[in-house]
C-alpha cells in the first residue's frame, strides 16, 4: 500500500510539473507584452521565487522526466537486463501524465489572460 501512496504522490507530483512546463512555454510569449505592469505604484516586493521562475523549474522537471522515460525505453530496446518492461511503461506514463498536466496549466493560463485582456477598463 505504501507503493501506491508513493506512485500516486510522484503522478500527482509530475501533473502538476507537466502543466508548469506548457504554461511557460505560452506565458512567455504573454510577458512580452505586459512590460509596463511592474511600474505601478503602492506596491510591495515580496521576497520569495518568482512566477517565472517557479514556472521554469516545473518546465524543467518535466523535461528531466520526458528525458528519463526516454532513456529508459532506449535501454529496454538495446536490451538492458536491468530495465523491465514494467519499468518502461511506469516511466512512460509518468513522463505523459506530466506533460498532460503542463498542457492543463498553460490553457488555464491562456485563459486567465484572455479574461484579464477582456475586462473592461
Amino acid at each position: 500500500m505504501t507503493d501506491r501512496v508513493d506512485i500516486n504522490r510522484v503522478l500527482m507530483e509530475i501533473r502538476s510539473f507537466k502543466a508548469q512546463n506548457q504554461a511557460m512555454n505560452s506565458v512567455q510569449g504573454v510577458g512580452n507584452s505586459l512590460e509596463g505592469v511592474n511600474n505601478t505604484r503602492g506596491t510591495q516586493q515580496v521576497n520569495g521565487p518568482r512566477f517565472g521562475e517557479l514556472l521554469e523549474q516545473a518546465v524543467s522537471k518535466v523535461n528531466e522526466v520526458q528525458q528519463a522515460s526516454g532513456a529508459m525505453s532506449q535501454a529496454y530496446i538495446q536490451g538492458d537486463s536491468n530495465v523491465g518492461i514494467t519499468d518502461v511503461m511506469i516511466a512512460s506514463q509518468k513522463a505523459g501524465v506530466a506533460f498532460d498536466a503542463m498542457v492543463q496549466v498553460r490553457n488555464k493560463l491562456v485563459e486567465a489572460y484572455k479574461d484579464v485582456m477582456n475586462m473592461p477598463i
